[in-house]
């Protein structure tokens, strides 16, 4: 979330909450006027946009549809997949069209982002991610695994 231009507003806060503030702040390596500046930024975006959230994640905080666990970049990767179809994404994910409409609406005003976290998807690769999380193992459909061994045994 960076801006071009910046203003300086001062306000007053809770001594708890300017404590919290500063524990957020360090969690994440910001200084606390960063922190204050973001979380000021994502107020205005939950209430501009429907069903946003903003949680944090692996790869930094970042813009989620209310109620799921899903990131708005994953809800456009599957928007792309299925041509646009906002019908045929909301019936792949059981929700209401509106919801997936509420991701493209975000995705469109704030485009560089999600195209960041979609390329970063993409560039990632299975030995990336096993290097992040050991524990993940390939997972092959047995339906694939059956079109392989069918191709391995007709040689």
């Amino acid at each position: 979330m960076g801006t071009t231009r910046s203003v300086v507003i001062s306000m007053r806060l809770a001594a708890e909450s300017g404590s919290r503030l500063k524990r957020m702040a360090t969690r994440h390596g910001w200084t606390p006027s960063d922190a204050s500046a973001r979380l000021v930024e994502e107020g205005l975006r939950r209430s501009e946009f429907a069903f946003i959230d903003f949680r944090d994640s692996p790869a930094g905080r970042q813009a989620y549809i209310q109620g799921s666990t899903l990131a708005v970049w994953e809800v456009m990767l599957l928007v792309r997949s299925h041509r646009a179809d906002i019908a045929a994404v909301a019936k792949h994910l059981k929700w209401p069209e509106a919801k997936v409409q509420a991701a493209i609406n975000y995705a469109e005003a704030f485009p560089e982002e999600i195209e960041g976290a979609l390329s970063e998807n993409a560039a990632t690769d299975f030995g990336a991610l096993k290097r992040m999380l050991p524990q993940a193992v390939k997972f092959v459909s047995s339906r694939a695994r059956k079109s392989r061994d069918a191709q391995t045994s007709s040689r």
